[in-house]
């Protein structure tokens, strides 16, 4: 069950983030904000939608929208993967995964035949005021990032 509905504020939370400084939710109000949920750094999927939202971002940031990764994965994974990749936006590091329970993207998946539990790809959008305006579950990433730049530009 998701701790989140769209039209109620997103409760606050705190994690580990690239570039040094933790990201608190809190911090964000003002402006809007995308949180993508996604598997594993370094996946051929979750590396495609982390470049689409990296060509995307000079456009996000004219809109005034912030856009953040979240994935189980240490921060020196995150670290390197934005390194190599050149994302110039943070990735945040649920290891206990407070965000993916609070946002419900934890899900059985069927992984080569085997059922595991892992992180389904989800994205977010929450307003200036912290309320969450629109959510995508299940994304297939093609598209997807301006998909969400559409969304996030009629806030």
């Amino acid at each position: 069950m998701s701790g989140v509905a769209i039209g109620r504020v997103v409760p606050d939370f705190s994690l580990p983030a690239t570039g040094g400084a933790d990201f608190r939710l809190r911090d964000t109000r003002g402006a809007p904000l995308v949180l993508y949920f996604y598997p594993r750094d370094s996946t051929p999927g979750c590396t495609l939608e982390g470049q689409d939202f990296q060509r995307l971002l000079p456009a996000f940031t004219r809109a005034g929208v912030h856009v953040c990764g979240i994935s189980r994965d240490s921060l020196a994974a995150h670290e390197k993967f934005c390194a190599k990749y050149g994302f110039r936006f943070p990735l945040l590091v649920d290891a206990d995964g407070e965000a993916c329970k609070l946002f419900d993207v934890i899900h059985e998946k069927n992984m080569y035949g085997r059922k595991v539990l892992g992180i389904v790809r989800s994205t977010f959008l929450i307003d200036a005021a912290g309320k969450l305006r629109r959510e995508w579950r299940k994304v297939k990433v093609e598209g997807h990032a301006a998909e969400v730049l559409e969304a996030a530009k009629s806030l």
